[in-house]
């Protein structure tokens, strides 16, 4: 396993501890503090980030995705997860926090459409893969 995918499965690996952390946060101590609304919204939080720790599992693992896809899914991802899920995390908590985080608003699209970038990199370093 070359250093770079080391790094990427590692790092998938301590952001699935992370994820379920947070998704039994939200499951026993916010379930207690926020609407059902909110509740709804810091699990979508969670559904995301676990879906793209799983991609980055996959993406550590593959052999064949060339390892300037890798880096650019892996960043792409990470931003994505740090301003979607995180922006949802305290967006979904607001009513119970003692600060403003009204600024995060327009951070989530922004993380999503990292998401989306992420994986568009990661099809087109599929797309341009030579086979034989």
């Amino acid at each position: 396993m070359k250093n770079q995918d080391k790094k990427i499965v590692l790092t998938a690996c301590i952001l699935g501890v992370v994820t379920i952390a947070i998704g039994a946060f939200g499951a026993h101590g916010v379930k207690q503090l926020v609407t059902s609304q909110s509740l709804a919204t810091f699990e979508t939080g969670v559904r995301y980030q676990m879906y793209h720790v799983l991609a980055l599992m996959v993406v550590g693992f593959v052999n064949t995705i060339d390892a300037q896809t890798k880096k650019w899914v892996f960043v792409l991802f990470l931003l994505g997860m740090l301003l979607f899920s995180g922006s949802i995390y305290f967006l979904a908590l607001k009513d119970v926090l003692s600060f403003n985080i009204s600024f995060l608003g327009p951070v989530t699209p922004i993380g999503g459409l990292l998401f989306m970038v992420g994986w568009l990199r990661l099809g087109f370093g599929i797309w341009k893969y030579k086979i034989g």
